[in-house]
């Protein structure tokens, strides 16, 4: 079943012993003096409630939300399926004294969601005495304020009674002395009013004798003015259509001349497509060079070819931004003459307004004779609004044409700046070929000298050879020291593990040639400084700074006249050199190098123990 609940809601502040706030519910019924369910709420019950319901509220912000499910549930009860319920669910089948849970559903098409469940107690005798008592002290206080409101009320009504009564009797009073002034006054008026009409009837004709004349005159004066008026009309007429025809004409010539500068528009348009076309292949064309310039050799001879294909088209290019030009300059003299034709118009079409107007005053003064002509005019002026309409008309497609000379120009413009940002590109590229052939030059120079010094060593090494053939019985004394080098290697080693074998390296054969050779000086023993050859020779000084000494076991060669040694040239340092890679540490580890450098290369006695980079740059 359906009830009409009460629902009061208050806050009880406790101050006695501690201070606490507790919220009071209570359920009540107008119908039902004897329904009456209380519900008090502490801040330590509401954590439980919180806790057992999952409620995202706190305790001070609790009323207010409650407080506005009840407003959502009072706003749907009129509905038929209302969204908001409030249901009162009691265990046993009637309320009699049992408690209470009060839920705040939600109805869904799914299902039925309970918001908040509340419990609720039966009041009590005592509580339900306090609240009847209650109840009748309030309606006892409010019967009273009625009782005074009614006494009031009727006091007020009695004197209202009075007061309109005595009001009433004067007013009749006023009415019957207002009744007799009106009769004396109405028969007065009638005899001066009839009196008044027989001197005004004489007034009036003598009036109207003197009208007539007046009007007669004016007739014939207004007549000779109309038919002065109809011949001046009539020759303003002629001079308007000679004035139209003239204006019919210039507008057909108008009409000409913009048909030529559509055709000359429709032109250049084909043209600015063309040349855009060409750019962007052009730019396909760099995007190319871009690539091919990080190529070899190979492909310098084909972007050589390819930029002066670009210079041709540059050049066709310029020749056509020229040609535009001049279109442009043709297009522009021709938009001048039209403003100029177009501002004459405007002024015969100034004068022709104020002439129509002065006209239109002149022919609202006349009368029924001129309304023909009027129509006539009428016609004149419809026409002349057509021939507005046209010019104005025209001067929109000029405005458009304007517009689009400028978008060509724009694109002219941006033409010229994407022809210059390519010859800065063909300058670009050029300048990187430059620097390619430079260091082309410069790697082939390099390998010149170092072919050089390849042909230098062998030949040192084929003497070397043949004086170890013709001196073998002094080697032989001198411990067997021109098999094998002081590290044990035999003499003609394969290097496994730098992955050098049998053509010999410059190094390698520089190293054999430097085995002993002492045929003459067989028993002298000299000082041998241990020389390394680093593996990474762009770190060379420069050989002037070397101190070089005399060799005692190259006399022989001295005197045939054979110049030991490298020129000068090939013992400058060179930053671009190439670093041999490959032979590792030991290979080149050398004790007999000091006594069989040549006589430029030998290093001194101080020098000893300073790195092979020193003497044999790259």
């Amino acid at each position: 079943r359906r009830l009409k609940v009460r629902v009061n809601i208050e806050l009880l502040s406790i101050s006695n012993p501690v201070h606490k706030k507790d919220l009071a519910v209570r359920l009540t019924d107008d119908a039902d003096p004897f329904f009456l369910y209380n519900l008090v709420i502490s801040e330590e019950d509401f954590q439980s409630l919180k806790s057992q319901q999952g409620l995202l509220v706190d305790f001070s912000a609790f009323p207010q939300k409650f407080i506005d499910l009840l407003q959502q549930c009072i706003q749907e009860q009129n509905k038929d399926i209302p969204r908001f319920l409030l249901q009162l669910v009691s265990s046993a089948p009637a309320l009699d004294h049992t408690p209470v849970s009060l839920n705040v559903v939600e109805t869904n098409p799914f299902k039925h969601l309970t918001h908040l469940s509340l419990k609720f107690l039966p009041g009590t005798d005592a509580e339900i005495k306090k609240f009847l008592a209650n109840c009748l002290k309030c309606l006892k206080e409010d019967k009273m304020i009625l009782e005074e409101k009614l006494k009031k009320t009727e006091e007020d009504l009695n004197r209202q009674l009075s007061y309109t009564q005595q009001s009433l009797s004067e007013k009749s009073r006023e009415l019957d002395k207002l009744k007799n002034e009106w009769t004396s006054y109405t028969t007065a008026l009638s005899s001066k009013h009839s009196q008044e009409l027989t001197s005004e009837k004489e007034r009036a004709l003598q009036a109207q004798t003197q009208y007539q004349q007046q009007h007669e005159q004016q007739k014939k004066e207004l007549e000779n003015l109309h038919q002065r008026s109809i011949q001046q009309l009539q020759n303003r007429l002629s001079e308007l259509e000679l004035i139209n025809k003239d204006l019919t004409e210039r507008r057909y010539k108008g009409d000409s001349t913009v048909r030529e500068l559509k055709t000359k528009l429709s032109g250049l348009e084909d043209e600015c497509q063309r040349a855009k076309q060409e750019v962007l292949s052009l730019r396909r064309e760099n995007t190319t060079l871009d690539a091919e310039c990080h190529e070899k050799e190979k492909l310098i001879n084909q972007l050589q070819t390819r930029v002066a294909v670009l210079e041709q088209e540059i050049k066709d290019k310029d020749q056509l931004v020229t040609r535009t030009k001049e279109v442009l300059d043709a297009t522009q003299e021709q938009k001048v003459i039209l403003e100029e034709s177009t501002e004459e118009k405007q002024r015969h079409i100034e004068k022709l307004e104020t002439t129509i107007k002065s006209l239109s005053a002149e022919l609202l003064k006349a009368n029924e004779i001129i309304k023909k002509l009027q129509g006539d005019l009428k016609t004149l002026m419809s026409k002349l609004k057509l021939k507005n309409t046209v010019t104005i008309q025209q001067e929109k497609l000029l405005a458009e044409k304007e517009e689009k000379l400028q978008k060509e120009q724009r694109e002219s413009q941006e033409m010229g700046q994407s022809l210059r940002m390519k010859e800065q590109e063909v300058c670009k590229l050029q300048e990187q070929l430059e620097s390619t052939i430079q260091k082309l030059e410069e790697s082939k120079q390099l390998l010149k000298t170092n072919e050089n010094v390849i042909t230098w060593l062998n030949r040192q090494l084929s003497e070397a050879q043949m004086a170890k053939k013709l001196d073998s019985p002094a080697s032989a004394h001198a411990g067997g020291r021109a098999a094998v080098s002081p590290l044990g290697m035999p003499d003609r080693p394969s290097f496994h593990s730098s992955g050098i074998s049998h053509p010999i390296s410059p190094l390698y054969a520089f190293q054999n040639f430097l085995e002993p050779t002492h045929s003459k000086n067989g028993n002298s023993q000299c000082p041998i400084s241990k020389v390394q050859l680093n593996s990474q020779l762009p770190k060379l000084s420069r050989c002037s700074d070397a101190h070089t000494v005399p060799a005692a076991g190259h006399a022989a060669n001295k005197e045939n006249g054979d110049q030991l040694g490298l020129e000068s040239k090939y013992f400058k340092k060179k930053d671009d050199s190439i670093p041999l890679r490959g032979l590792s540490q030991n290979t080149l580890n050398s004790e007999y190098l000091r006594p069989y450098l040549p006589a430029k290369a030998q290093p001194s006695p101080k020098a000893a123990g300073t790195p092979a980079s020193a003497y044999f740059p790259g």
